[in-house]
């Protein structure tokens, strides 16, 4: 790596910019519109061979972008490098969700920064209109955008400051003392509030809810992992007729 590339690495990070951390985050930020200034491949070649196997319409992008730097060298850059060696740095687009494409995933103060990079997953993979944090987790953090595999990128996350600032919709919150949510048609445009798993919803969440429903669950079983549960949720909703 030339000192060159290590310097604008570091002037880049220092600004208003996230990590993209493996070929698969770097892959899914560059196919839905992220803005990437510099990225970076301990192995170009291999980065080049997984693109024409995985991603051949990124391949002449990544072949003009990705800058080849010595494994050392990757390792002083980013505190974890992927085992795919690719590591990059991209203009973070948080933005708040389009009303009526799909259910809003609203996630009441979130502890697990995996958890959360995962539920974004979900809902890009399940074409959900977004993902709202309420709390302190950033859904921008490096652990999130690298649980979500880049997928940041491809709908909209953002973080509220409070209920308050929730976009408007019916707003059903999942909690084991709901209605079935078999039973309970969820419309594009819905906000699914799920809370962290001990605590579950706020009263203030339930308060304000339009109504609370419960995933199916064996008796004697506690509780499901939050990226479960969304997934259940979101294909609830895929499943509905028509």
């Amino acid at each position: 790596m030339t000192t060159n590339t290590a310097a604008a690495w570091r002037e880049l990070a220092a600004r208003d910019t996230v990590l993209l951390d493996g070929f698969h985050a770097l892959k899914h930020a560059l196919r839905f519109g992220a803005e990437v200034p510099l990225a970076v491949a301990e192995d170009r070649a291999a980065a080049l061979d997984l693109a024409r196997d995985l991603a051949p319409d990124l391949h002449p992008r990544l072949a003009e972008l990705l800058t080849p730097v010595p494994p050392r060298d990757l390792a002083a850059l980013v505190p974890r490098p992927h085992p795919t060696g690719v590591a990059a740095l991209a203009r973070p687009a948080p933005r708040p969700p389009v009303p009526g494409r799909g259910p809003v995933v609203v996630l009441e103060n979130p502890r697990h920064l995996g958890n959360i990079g995962a539920v974004i997953r979900l809902a890009a993979g399940a074409g959900a209109a977004g993902v709202i944090t309420t709390g302190t987790a950033d859904p921008w953090h490096p652990a999130v955008l690298r649980a979500a595999a880049g997928l940041h990128y491809a709908t909209a996350v953002d973080r509220a400051g409070g209920l308050d600032t929730l976009p408007p919709g019916p707003l059903y919150g999942l909690d084991p003392a709901g209605t079935d949510i078999r039973s309970v048609p969820v419309p594009d445009g819905a906000l699914l509030a799920f809370g962290s798993e001990r605590p579950g919803l706020s009263p203030a969440l339930k308060e304000r809810a339009t109504g609370l429903v419960a995933l199916p669950m064996r008796e004697g079983v506690s509780s499901y992992n939050l990226a479960t549960s969304v997934a259940m949720a979101l294909f609830h909703w895929l499943s509905r007729p028509g």
